[in-house]
């Protein structure tokens, strides 16, 4: 999202004290609600919700959106990682909103809200409002506080009770993680990371108006809102018409194809160990360095982080940290005694993972299927490699 400085007529125009007045903008302003598609990026992968007011005769058309973030910010990147960083609403020329999504290719629709006077500038004040210094940032929730959830809750605050949302049509429940598959492709590294970063807590289903997290639900929800009875949506149109855009990710380079390489190379090397009864410390090393690496990370966003999606995280079950440590015992000739019983301990976990995904307490990424085989596949070969050797 593009941050630039407010054009000098509108600072002088949105003055609070003036503005607060009644009548302050002319008969032929209007407010639509602005939903744009998906893009390449995964930050894009979602979609993207802005409230636009236009009013001719003064001159102004802008676009307000929430979700906004600034690189700049001190400790941005540990901010990110950590939940802490403040996001913003922001203010740009519509223009320029246009043409940013037609150079992503990335489809515009506008939905006219049929408002009187009094309504489009009671909701300008308010988003005006939140554009002060003092009220502009806001803790950023990717499920419950984005650019989309935030939409809805202007027009509660700005038109009152008389803004109803009929959620009769939608008709399927969905839980969040599956809301968040409608757009990522299953063999996605996007997919994968995010099954992995994202723990139980997505796994109930979201009620109506939660579908609203992502701005396509908006969007059709609008359709579906009336304002003192009737339709809250005047007239829709197409600003950036762009075909569906296809992100499929290569197949060398995608999840599946890497996963699977994994669960071959370790099938080939631990059935050479057992023929030629050898132990590849390499292979070892790779393996529990590598679960317990995603373990620690997982345990840091389950327990440091202020990121409520990715709490009750169960993929530590496999991607067990304590991994990290063990690891570097056994690039050793000889392993501690106790060593075995640890091992029976990770084949524990790796029944319990699959018991917890059978009766769907969390749903795991199918991709993982690949690292469990690869790492029942060895741990088991250890437990007879360590008896025998013992």
């Amino acid at each position: 999202m593009f941050q630039r400085s407010v054009p000098i007529f509108l600072v002088l125009f949105f003055g609070f004290v003036g503005f607060s007045q009644k009548n302050q903008l002319s008969p032929v302003s209007k407010i639509s609600l602005l939903t744009v598609g998906t893009g390449e990026e995964l930050a894009a992968k979602f979609g993207h919700s802005a409230i636009r007011f236009q009013d001719p005769t003064l001159g102004i058309d802008e676009v307000y959106g929430y979700g906004t973030y600034d690189f700049e910010d001190p400790n941005f990147y540990l901010n990110f990682t950590r939940g802490k960083l403040a996001y913003t609403i922001s203010r740009m020329p519509f223009n320029y909103f246009q043409r940013s999504y037609e150079i992503e290719k990335r489809w515009v629709r506008e939905q006219e809200l049929d408002l009187n006077l009094d309504q489009r500038t009671a909701i300008v004040v308010f988003l005006e409002n939140n554009l002060l210094p003092e009220n502009r940032k806001y803790q950023y929730d990717f499920l419950f506080d984005n650019c989309a959830t935030r939409i809805p809750l202007v027009f509660e605050k700005t038109l009152g009770p008389s803004l109803k949302f009929d959620y009769s049509q939608q008709k399927e429940s969905y839980t969040f993680r599956e809301l968040i598959h409608q757009n990522l492709e299953l063999n996605s590294w996007s997919n994968f990371g995010i099954d992995l970063a994202l723990g139980a807590v997505i796994d109930r289903n979201a009620n109506p108006s939660e579908l609203m997290f992502l701005p396509l639900y908006v969007y059709e929800q609008m359709k579906h809102t009336t304002l003192d009875g009737q339709a809250l949506v005047k007239k829709e149109s197409v600003l950036v018409d762009v075909p569906p855009q296809s992100y499929s990710t290569p197949f060398l380079i995608s999840p599946i194809f890497w996963l699977s390489m994994l669960l071959l190379l370790v099938g080939y090397v631990t059935f050479k160990d057992y023929r030629n009864k050898k132990r590849t410390k390499w292979l070892d090393l790779l393996l529990f360095l590598s679960t317990g690496l995603a373990g620690t990370l997982i345990v840091f966003l389950w327990f440091f982080t202020d990121h409520d999606a990715t709490k009750t995280n169960f993929n530590l079950l496999w991607a067990f940290a304590p991994n990290l440590f063990v690891a570097f015992l056994l690039i050793k000739n000889s392993a501690p005694n106790w060593i075995r019983p640890y091992i029976h301990l990770l084949l524990g976990l790796l029944l319990l993972t699959v018991i917890m995904w059978l009766i769907k307490f969390q749903v795991f990424s199918i991709l993982v299927i690949f690292i469990l085989l690869s790492l029942a596949l060895r741990y088991l070969f250890l437990l007879y490699h360590l008896k025998k050797t013992k």
